[in-house]
């Protein structure tokens, strides 16, 4: 829809002086436009004439949520807010870019086209996870994940041994370095360097990808995505276990924890430019594939 997005949110980078140049360039702009326009409270907003808003809060304030940085930045971005429903769309100056696509050279005429109706959309599945002790759970609230939950033995070169349940049946046991639970979005990162395939980011679908397995036969697996899936780590474990989520936010396991994994009630939304193609993406940026062969004439 033309015109949809009157405030906009943007989260930056943290921590990075090199985005300054980039964040006044979309700030001007977004002005410009007429636009209402909240910076993330981890940036000074006097510096670009725009209001501050606690992270946490930009969601619910904002139709719209820019995001300036990378892949991480975007990952950090998209937990925060996705509950709100509000869309993302990516300014890339990370180095990979896989999901910001946006290049800042082509930022302004992007967001012509956004803010012109033309633009493509998707949702893409989250997961929820909850770390559990003696029965209960150790927080408060679930722990989101875009790309994966990783579970893993906290000592280096140690294999761990754990168990995993679907809706709790039974499914296998394991002595590994530990467990990545990717979603789609997910299965082109951790999980793919673990031998894992690739799940086309449409699909309700999650990858069981088993970090170097001790056994050949412990192989990866792809499971609905509205099942829940149930790790448990053994009651002999010789020191302790790391969740993660996304690569940055972690909780250490003991002896008989066990992490309960299941699809967010809310997805990801993301807001792509005119053109966007998945599979290009994968064959730029993971060199995965050919480009087309052209006959000769």
């Amino acid at each position: 829809m033309a015109d949809a997005f009157h405030t906009i949110g943007i989260f930056a980078k943290r921590n990075d002086t090199g985005v300054a140049r980039t964040l006044a360039g979309l700030t001007t702009d977004l002005l410009a436009r007429g636009k209402t326009v909240y910076i993330d409270d981890h940036h000074e907003a006097a510096d670009y004439g725009v209001r501050a808003c606690p992270r946490e809060a930009l969601g619910a304030a904002c139709d719209l949520i820019v995001v300036v940085g990378g892949d991480g930045t975007l990952l950090d971005a998209g937990r925060t807010v996705a509950a709100d429903g509000t869309p993302l769309l990516g300014i890339n100056l990370g180095r990979l870019g896989f999901m910001v696509d946006v290049l800042p050279d082509d930022m302004k005429a992007t967001l012509d086209d956004v803010f012109a109706g033309h633009y493509i959309a998707e949702s893409r599945l989250m997961l929820s996870a909850w770390v559990r002790r003696a029965g209960h759970a150790t927080h408060d609230a679930p722990l989101p994940a875009i790309n994966e939950c990783v579970i893993r033995n906290q000592a280096f070169a140690r294999v761990l041994d754990f168990d995993t349940y679907m809706n709790g049946d039974f499914i296998s046991h394991h002595r590994a370095d530990g467990m990545v639970v990717a979603t789609p979005t997910g299965s082109t990162a951790y999980a793919l360097s673990g031998g894992g395939p690739v799940l086309h980011p449409g699909l309700n679908a999650l990858a069981l990808v088993p970090i170097c397995p001790h056994t050949l036969s412990d192989r990866p697996l792809i499971v609905d995505g509205q099942h829940e899936i149930e790790i448990r780590v053994a009651g002999s474990l010789d020191g302790s276990a790391l969740f993660t989520s996304d690569g940055q936010v972690t909780r250490a396991l003991e002896a008989g924890d066990s992490v309960v994994m299941s699809r967010a009630d809310h997805d990801l939304r993301l807001i792509h430019p005119p053109g966007y193609d998945y599979f290009n993406i994968l064959r730029n940026k993971l060199h995965w594939g050919r480009g087309q062969q052209v006959p000769k004439l």
